[in-house]
């Protein structure tokens, strides 16, 4: 078995690797190349791409819809901000080790309660939950600053060994870029990894068919709660890394709607594609974007185009885009 699972990784990394190499180039480009506004958005794209991933282990591999994933983002982000108002750190790293801890800790206890359940119990089960963060976050407005929020100021990155900014936007789009680029890579590949080992495959046979996951000696209720901690500790470090780049945590960051675009994010790429998140993220970031740029109606305009992409591509962006690439394969 030792010798299956050793052999397995490489063959799989070997061809998708040289992918990489370009794309990873261009990613390091990207400073140089455009500017520090398309840098900044990038960077909000990279953070929320984490989000989705650690979504997408629950609907995607594991079949279950949360509409609570804004508890655990927010949260990290509140906490970094807390880390500044109470313990005035502004060390980035410290803000991780607290997305972490406050991903980790809130999705270990509303697991306790959701994985009970499936389908719509368990999605309404999270968003309820997430609603009660949400709740807080208003009624003790002396802790949380209510709807004014706490500011989240410019971080110290590797313990203070990156110079200090002189310049905030500059910072943000080069040494923070490359401070999310490379948290984002890493959580990338711990993704790869979770979703190819055995623990990744029980999952999806627990998607698949949880009767016969069971049978096979899935303990399949400890699975769910295990990976749901998995994916509140990714969409925590998502929160961490997001809070410096807007400045502030507000309570609306809590609120379920915002649960609703990381749902969108992974939808729009496709759920059952490893990278379909990270794109539909990144897309998705854009387009709101450039929605909100445009028009005061930016809503209807956004949930327009969002309405037809999936009426196109109801497999999401990749998953249509490999169903037209087998096409021409077989015209060839």
């Amino acid at each position: 078995m030792r010798t299956m699972t050793l052999r397995y990784f490489p063959a799989r990394l070997g061809a998708p690797a040289l992918l990489l190499v370009p794309l990873a180039l261009l990613l390091l480009a990207v400073p140089y190349a455009l500017s520090s506004y398309q840098t900044l958005l990038l960077s909000y794209g990279f953070a929320l791409a984490i989000a989705a991933l650690g979504f997408n282990l629950l609907l995607g591999h594991t079949g279950l819809l949360s509409f609570g994933h804004s508890a655990f983002f927010g949260a990290a982000a509140y906490t970094a901000a807390f880390i500044v108002k109470y313990a005035q750190l502004t060390s980035m790293e410290a803000f991780l080790v607290g997305g972490v801890l406050s991903g980790a800790v809130i999705a270990a206890l509303f697991g306790v309660i959701c994985v009970r359940y499936t389908r719509i119990f368990f999605s309404i089960l999270t968003l309820a939950l997430s609603q009660v963060l949400w709740s807080l976050a208003f009624k003790f407005f002396w802790i949380t600053g209510g709807t004014d929020g706490i500011r989240v100021p410019t971080p110290a990155l590797l313990g203070g060994a990156v110079a200090e900014p002189q310049d905030k936007v500059v910072f943000l789009a080069h040494q923070y870029y490359y401070y999310v680029l490379v948290v984002f890579a890493v959580c990338a590949g711990l993704m790869w990894l979770i979703v190819n080992s055995p623990f990744g495959k029980s999952l999806q046979a627990i998607r698949d068919n949880e009767v016969r996951a069971e049978f096979v000696g899935v303990r399949v209720r400890l699975h769910r709660w295990i990976v749901f901690v998995v994916s509140g500790i990714f969409t925590g470090i998502a929160g961490a890394l997001w809070a410096p780049l807007n400045g502030l945590a507000t309570p609306d960051v809590l609120y379920w709607s915002f649960s609703g675009e990381i749902v969108f994010m992974a939808v729009l790429g496709g759920v059952r594609s490893f990278a379909g998140p990270i794109v539909g993220a990144v897309v998705f970031n854009y387009l709101k974007t450039y929605a909100v740029g445009r028009t005061e109606y930016w809503q209807l305009l956004l949930g327009t185009v969002l309405i037809v992409m999936v009426l196109v591509m109801p497999e999401g962006i990749l998953g249509t885009l490999a169903r037209v690439m087998r096409r021409v394969r077989r015209l060839d």
